[in-house]
Formats: structure tokens, sequence, C-alpha cells
């Protein structure tokens, strides 16, 4: 007799303990849904984020990704990071959210190309993109007797060869035909100012 009421018991511990965590899961649902950060498309605008005129990508860039400030419309109701509820006028920025965006420095592609095929037996190709010993390495064997010139210019030409620090090539999007640097609708375009 004891061994069924303890397994009664212990059933209706598991029952109570499943319901009050169901509780818990609905009331933090809820809370996520009433969030900022969970608004849908339409209810919210995030500005554009400013471009550097040099390497054509946001100026806050760091780890392929760049924050950019979101206005909820006006009338909406939704809960802020420190838990508060507001009610925006849509003047107010709510939330950020974060775009993609390459991790660039201050190396061309164009000059690396350009250095590797006219200088690349002299290894200024190696020097630009910050492999010294591979330049001067270069530099003293002619390029590897031509040969290794050919094959630096064909390894930078496809960015097989990149800088020496990690980061991504500056690009012209003008000049893009590699399969690497397609031009898609998140590419910030530099907008012309006619003389």
């Amino acid at each position: 007799m004891s061994q069924l009421v303890r397994l009664r018991c212990c059933s209706w511990t598991i029952l109570l303990f499943f319901l009050c965590r169901r509780r818990l899961w609905a009331a933090a649902a809820a809370e996520a849904e009433d969030s900022c950060d969970n608004l849908r498309l339409g209810q919210y605008l995030c500005k554009e984020p400013k471009i550097d005129d040099g390497t054509q990508e946001p100026e806050n860039c760091r780890d392929a990704s760049a924050w950019v400030e979101c206005l909820p419309a006006p009338n909406v109701t939704c809960r802020l990071s420190n838990g508060t509820e507001f009610r925006f006028s849509g003047e107010e920025v709510g939330f950020n959210r974060t775009v993609p965006c390459r991790n660039v420095s201050v190396y061309s592609y164009k000059v690396a190309v350009a250095l590797s095929l006219f200088l690349g037996w002299l290894g200024a190709d190696r020097f630009y993109l910050g492999y010294p010993a591979l330049g001067v390495l270069k530099f003293c064997t002619v390029g590897f007797c031509g040969i290794g010139t050919l094959v630096d210019f064909i390894l930078i030409a496809v960015q097989m060869v990149g800088p020496s620090d990690g980061s991504d090539y500056i690009v012209d999007y003008y000049g893009a035909r590699l399969s690497r640097l397609t031009v898609t609708e998140r590419t910030y375009r530099k907008p012309h100012l006619s003389p």
C-alpha cells in the first residue's frame, strides 16, 4: 500500500512540475512577443548605416556586422530591452539591428592585382599585402625565376591570397566581375555627385 501512495505522490509532483513549467514558458513567450526586437516587418523602419567613402562599407563594421538604429512606427507599443513598455511616436529609436558587412581595411584589390602583374617579380605584391618574408624571397630570386610571379598573380587575382591581417579587399563595385565580388541588394553604393 505504501508503494501505491508513493507512486501517486510522485506522479502528482511530476504533473505539478510540468504545469508550472508550462506557465513559465507561456509567460516568457508572451514577454518575448512584446519585445521591440520582435516587431514584424512594417512595424518599424531601420535607418541606413553611415557608409565610409573609402571602403564603401558601414563605418561601424566590426566582425562582419554593423548596427543600425530602428524606429518603431507611430502608435506601436513594445517592451524595451530594459523591460519598460513604451508607446512610440515614430521619432524615437526603439532598438538596434545588425546588418552584414565585409571586414575591410586598407588593401585595394585593384592595387594588389596591378602590383602582382607589373612588379610581382620584385615581390611588391607580397610586401603590399603584408607578407615581407615572401616579398624578400621573391625579390632575391627574381620572382622564383618567373614561375612564382605567375602563380602569385593567379592566386591574388582569384583571391586565394588576401591581406595578411585577414581582412577583405576594398573593391570598387563597378569592376566587380569575379564570383566572390558580386554586387547584391546588400551592397552599398556611394551616391555620385554631378559636377
